[in-house]
């Protein structure tokens, strides 16, 4: 009876996430409640309240399952035995960008993040996640881009985080543009050129001055 209770709560958590996209989605952020929630899980309001503490820990536990990517990068990054830092750091990007295009769900959840909430006083919380994930993305890809110089991929003097900032807005860039007009490029073909034109910088336009 125990796992079948523990099984019951793990199926309403995860209906209440699915509930939640689905409504942040359709009406944004910053004008979901709970009750929108509760209503669209088909549950009560209480229930929710047993899984979450409130609107942005639903929200949390969404993205949490957009981690994988994030994983990718980890792996990449603790490997100091890695022997093609940058193979590796090309093949996530293309993972990442290609994956928005390819899985509806990828693609919701990242139109949720950059075009549906609103960073407003109550969505605090919300910007300060963005903010953390970037610095948490800047240091794996720094850490990345030092091990392709002790690998003999890049220069020695390359400047580490002119090259990660520019990374930032060349894959945010590409991203929120597809998301915001997508029948304007072909997401799939563009992030291979973006990226590889990224590459080509590293290689070119990263020095220390």
């Amino acid at each position: 009876m125990a796992r079948r209770t523990k099984e019951d709560a793990l199926k309403t958590r995860e209906q209440l996430i699915e509930a939640a996209e689905t409504v942040f989605y359709r009406k944004g952020v910053s004008r979901t409640s709970l009750n929108d929630i509760a209503t669209e899980a088909g549950v009560t309001r209480g229930a929710i309240y047993w899984h979450f503490k409130n609107k942005h820990d639903v929200f949390e536990a969404m993205m949490e399952r957009q981690k994988l990517p994030l994983d990718m990068l980890k792996s990449i990054m603790v490997d100091p035995d890695e022997s093609d830092p940058l193979g590796r750091l090309r093949e996530f990007l293309l993972y990442l960008t290609q994956e928005i295009a390819r899985d509806p769900r990828r693609r919701r959840a990242f139109e949720i993040v950059f075009l549906k909430s609103e960073l407003t006083e109550e969505n605090e919380p919300l910007g300060k996640r963005r903010r953390e994930n970037i610095l948490e993305v800047s240091e794996r890809m720094s850490v990345v881009l030092q091990n392709a110089i002790a690998k003999g991929q890049l220069q020695p003097g390359l400047d580490i985080e002119r090259a990660v900032v520019y990374l930032h807005v060349q894959i945010t860039g590409l991203i929120y543009t597809w998301l915001l007009i997508p029948e304007t490029f072909d997401m799939e073909k563009e992030s291979e050129k973006v990226i590889d034109a990224y590459f080509y910088s590293l290689q070119n336009c990263f020095g220390k001055e």
